[in-house]
């Protein structure tokens, strides 16, 4: 590899979350001393992983199919979706194993500072849901934060007249905590305490 090329590499690593330029160098010595086990896989898995991965045009899941392997899974409670704002608050709310309805990403929250609006968001899409699916509970899993707090708000009013329960996740999440970053146990018990918004 030339000079150049380690550069990129360490430049492309930096930009990941949670590696710094330091953490990056030190990824990318380890990648490079270990060329055959680590990087050439490495390197295919992501061209496979960017080539296969698609975005559920029901839920905005990530998933090598489409629909999503949750929106397709007839034992899913179909009348339940829980709104989330990222996949990554997806994924913390699977981790539980404790929630058996479907799913709803945002794609982000409404936040006048960064100028997203609801046209900006999913939310569309989800008023679509709960007016043609039969929706039953629609649950506001959105951070604990004033954004998120904001959304749930905003799609609570929304789905007030698609005669839609609308609840939230139960405190114990942290006022400003992020799904991703919580355990599973507080996860858990969030979801089985929810209320409405």
């Amino acid at each position: 590899m030339s000079e150049g090329a380690i550069e990129h590499l360490i430049q492309l690593l930096a930009r990941l979350p949670g590696l710094g330029p330091r953490s990056a160098r030190r990824a990318a010595l380890h990648l490079v001393k270990r060329r055959e086990s680590q990087m050439v896989p490495l390197a295919r898995a992501l061209a496979e992983a960017a080539e296969a991965i698609r975005t559920c045009s029901t839920c905005g899941n990530i998933d090598t199919r489409d629909p999503c392997a949750i929106c397709a899974d007839p034992r899913r409670d179909a009348t339940l979706v829980c709104v989330v704002e990222d996949v990554a608050d997806l994924w913390a709310l699977e981790r539980t194993a404790s929630f058996r309805g479907r799913y709803h990403v945002l794609g982000g929250v409404l936040s006048a500072l960064d100028g997203v609006g609801p046209e900006d968001l999913n939310i569309p899409a989800l008023l679509a849901r709960a007016r043609d699916d039969g929706l039953a509970e629609v649950i506001m899993a959105t951070s604990a934060t004033v954004d998120g707090q904001t959304t749930a708000h905003y799609i609570a009013e929304r789905l007030h007249d698609a005669g839609v329960k609308v609840t939230g996740l139960a405190h114990g999440v942290p006022v400003g905590g992020e799904l991703d970053y919580l355990d599973e146990g507080t996860l858990q018990a969030a979801l089985k305490d929810r209320r409405p918004v």
